[in-house]
């Protein structure tokens, strides 16, 4: 099968490889579709505070299951699946209360262990999540979907509050639907114009810089520890912060604003056990993913334009087409 190696940063090769056999008790699934993430392109420019190397790229999937055991979660052969790129140990402290995304022994495919750029993947049946209706697209989006819930979650936002989303990237985006799904008025604050456009098309306000006014949760989807530090100073009194994006730098904080306005900070980490949830939405018609995916590529072109494609100014979501000549 064809598989696409991050040999090291900028070392992207494509190699065949053998078609893996299913490990015990897991499904083996034919990779589809496979999402490109900022943290991908991070990976690639050697940016990245947790990526190792080598390494298959790709946790943002969807594919169809090709061999299964019995299983109790009604998955069968032919069924397509997002799959859930968290691979948690159950046995944990942090798993033991349900935090299975701050798993001691997290491991993520297409970070840890090899990804979703190749052919074909084994995947706990846990991991997969079928829908009868939805896309392999649509399928393929609900991890990048999952940041931004599991964001909305921690802030606790409720209905009728204020939100400012600092970063209107993928991750940003995706806070801005589940903060309106809870019905909060939302205003983004990005640079990039094109990007403004594409979220004042979901409904949002967008500014290229915050204004005066507070809000009472604020998301820093930047992943820039400059705008982090400085995010703290559009959160309202008694407000909440979310820190979604990721940062290897150290993030400052004004202490004498924090006390003064009561503010209580979060950090939001992958998401966790969000994915049925959004399959429901998706179906329901309470969320639309269709104007992201904004540019497409095979397998097989995924070394020679993922380099060009962080440069572009006016991407949402790139996402990779896999077919049977890549099994």
């Amino acid at each position: 099968m064809r598989q696409i190696l991050l040999r090291a940063p900028g070392e992207l090769v494509e190699r065949q490889v053998d078609r893996p056999a299913a490990l015990p008790s897991e499904a083996l699934v034919r990779m589809r579709r496979v999402g490109v993430c900022g943290s991908d392109f991070h990976a690639l420019a050697g940016r990245h505070p947790v990526y190792t190397y080598p390494r298959v790229l790709g946790h943002e999937l969807s594919g169809e299951i090709v061999e299964i055991p019995h299983n109790g979660n009604g998955l069968g052969i032919g069924d397509n699946c997002a799959i859930d790129p968290y691979i948690s140990c159950g046995v944990c402290r942090a798993c033991l209360h349900g935090h299975t995304n701050c798993c001691e022994q997290l491991r993520v495919y297409g970070i840890h262990v090899d990804g979703g750029m190749q052919g074909f993947l084994s995947v706990r049946p846990d991991l997969l999540h079928k829908s009868n209706s939805l896309s392999l697209d649509q399928l393929a989006l609900i991890e990048t979907l999952g940041i931004g819930a599991h964001a909305v979650s921690r802030s606790a936002l409720k209905k009728g509050e204020s939100v400012i989303v600092i970063g209107a990237g993928p991750i940003g985006l995706a806070v801005v639907q589940f903060a309106q799904a809870a019905g909060a008025t939302v205003r983004v604050v990005e640079l990039n114009s094109w990007r403004r456009k594409f979220a004042e098309m979901m409904g949002a306000e967008a500014l290229s810089k915050a204004e005066d006014q507070l809000a009472d949760a604020v998301f820093d989807a930047t992943g820039s520890a400059e705008s982090m530090g400085t995010s703290l100073q559009y959160v309202a009194p008694a407000g909440r912060l979310v820190f979604v994006g990721l940062t290897k730098d150290a993030v400052t904080i004004n202490d004498s604003l924090l006390h003064r306005r009561e503010v209580t900070i979060y950090a939001s980490r992958n998401s966790c056990g969000q994915f049925p949830r959004i399959i429901r939405m998706i179906e329901e018609g309470r969320i639309d993913t269709t104007p992201w995916i904004t540019d497409r590529m095979s397998l097989t072109e995924v070394p020679g334009r993922l380099k060009d494609l962080s440069d572009k100014t006016n991407l949402v979501k790139a996402v990779v087409e896999l077919d049977d000549s890549d099994a």
